[in-house]
C-alpha cells in the first residue's frame, strides 16, 4: 500500500500532486522547488541560495518520512540555464556526499521562475 508523505517544513505542493509517496521501503519525492515553507515565497534569485534552499527542503521531507540524505539512491535536477551547473554543482557536492545516482538537465522554464528544480528517490 502506498503511503502519502506530507511535511509544513517543506513546500506544498502546487499542484495535484503529492510531495511524496512511499511504496515499500521506496520513498518517491516529487520535485522540490526553492519554496520557503515559512513565507511560501522563492528563495533569492541566485542559483546557490535556491539550491540551497532546496537541499534544507528536501532534508525536512526525507526526515519526515523517516530517511535520511544517505537513503538517496538518485536524483534528477533540472537547471532553467546549464550555465548555471557549476554553481549548482559545488552546493549539491556539499550536501549529497554519499554520491547517488543522478541526471542533470537543462529545461526551458520551471515553475514560479525557479532557476532550479531537483527530485529524488530513496531507498532503505
Amino acid at each position: 500500500m502506498n503511503e502519502k508523505i506530507y511535511t509544513e517544513k517543506a513546500p506544498a505542493a502546487i499542484g495535484p500532486y503529492s510531495q511524496a509517496v512511499k511504496c515499500g521501503n521506496m520513498l518517491f519525492c516529487s520535485g522540490m522547488m526553492p519554496v520557503i515553507p515559512e513565507t511560501n515565497e522563492l528563495a533569492e534569485s541566485d542559483i546557490k541560495v535556491q539550491s540551497a534552499q532546496i537541499m534544507r527542503n528536501i532534508d525536512a521531507l526525507l526526515n519526515h518520512a523517516g530517511y535520511t540524505v544517505d537513503d538517496v539512491v538518485k536524483t534528477t535536477c533540472f537547471l532553467s540555464d546549464i550555465a548555471n551547473f557549476a554553481a549548482f554543482n559545488e552546493v549539491y557536492a556539499q550536501y549529497f556526499t554519499s554520491k547517488p545516482a543522478r541526471s542533470c538537465v537543462a529545461v526551458r522554464d520551471l515553475p514560479k521562475g525557479a532557476l532550479v528544480e531537483v527530485e529524488v528517490i530513496a531507498s532503505k
